[in-house]
């Protein structure tokens, strides 16, 4: 026989089996002692015989505050907000307004809604067009971006070698083609 607390035997089990099939079963009270070395044994017990009781917040986030709602943040900046938004929530980032290109397509691309893929697809592009104007804006300054370091590639060579050795093949792979293709037409065109 188990020595299992859960499984019933001989007229017990019986009425354990009509239990089931009618839709209530009634379990036998577990010793929480039995269970002690299992990590997490009881979290989903009543709230004051749960282990983490005494380590959970109390009194609960925010309570006194003075406000219902934080007041409204002024801004000097162009701040998009969903169309699913009435108005402006209460607090915002103006670190990096809207701005050229990348700003003209995010503003089509908060025109629609958050369900919308175009949406996602125009934010997504976006970013791309900023990274490009980023790169512009540090040459014209005079910057010339380490692009390889910026890119991760230090940490990608530490880390994962043999994807850092497929993606340089990769590019020496293209600028072979590259180069054959040029020269080529070089060669065409002399002739």
């Amino acid at each position: 026989m188990s020595n299992d607390p859960y499984t019933p035997h001989g007229e017990a089990r019986n009425a354990h089996e009509r239990d089931m099939a009618s839709g209530h079963v009634h379990r036998p009270a577990v010793d929480p002692e039995r269970f002690a070395s299992i990590q997490g044994w009881g979290v989903d017990r009543v709230k004051q015989d749960r282990p983490a009781v005494p380590m959970e917040r109390t009194p609960p986030r925010l309570d006194g505050v003075h406000w219902k709602q934080p007041p409204q943040q002024v801004s000097d900046v162009e701040v998009l907000h969903s169309t699913e938004r009435s108005g402006m929530t209460p607090v915002f980032g103006t670190t990096a307004p809207p701005r050229g290109i990348s700003g003209m397509l995010r503003r089509v691309g908060f025109r629609f809604s958050e369900n919308d893929l175009r949406r996602w697809l125009v934010l997504l592009m976006a970013d791309r067009v900023d990274m490009v104007e980023g790169l512009v804006s540090d040459v014209s300054h005079g910057h010339v971006p380490n692009i390889y370091a910026e890119m991760g590639g230090r940490a990608e060579l530490k880390h994962n070698p043999a994807g850092a050795v497929r993606k340089a093949a990769v590019v020496v792979g293209i600028a072979g083609v590259a180069w054959w293709l040029w020269r080529r037409r070089e060669q065409d065109v002399s002739e």
